[in-house]
């Protein structure tokens, strides 16, 4: 028989999913949903790292629209605060090559005449990490970063589920 165990801290989950048509408007969207939740979950508008997660949604939201789209499919945006970072993923149904690679050396820079090429240079600069992924199971993939929350939410902090 075990001793009882003492009681653990609540976990903190912040987490926000949402589909979305691979439309502009719904690029568009994709960015008032999140900054929206981030102020729900005490970052509000405005601040530096509001700011950086609305543009970094902003430009992959657009890329899943622009270069990511396959007829008939959405594209999905993903928030969570995970271990003092604010975690934007954005997840569309194009599969197959290529696939940027995180850091500047992956990323080609457009030519001062191009009409694109300047989002992931953009995502980049804003965000601390971000990386490319396959899509699991499913074909895709997902555009991950992530940005320090130094000061705004403690991870050990408790809360509701979904706050």
């Amino acid at each position: 028989m075990t001793a009882p165990s003492a009681p653990r801290p609540a976990v903190t989950v912040r987490v926000f999913s949402q589909r979305l048509s691979a439309t502009p408007r719904g690029a568009r969207l994709a960015r008032h949903l999140a900054v929206n939740q981030l102020h729900s979950w005490g970052i509000p508008h405005g601040t530096d790292v509001s700011d950086a997660v609305a543009s970094i949604v902003a430009e992959l939201a657009a890329n899943a629209v622009t270069h990511g789209r396959v007829p008939g499919r959405d594209f999905e945006l993903r928030l969570s605060i995970v271990a003092g970072s604010g975690r934007v993923e954005v997840t569309d149904s194009r599969s197959g090559p290529p696939f940027p690679l995180a850091g500047p050396s992956g990323v080609r820079p457009a030519h001062p005449l191009d009409e694109y090429g300047r989002g992931l240079l953009l995502v980049g600069a804003l965000a601390d990490r971000w990386e490319v992924v396959d899509r699991e199971p499913s074909p895709g993939k997902t555009v991950r970063a992530e940005v320090e929350l130094p000061g705004w939410l403690s991870p050990t902090k408790p809360t509701g589920v979904g706050q």
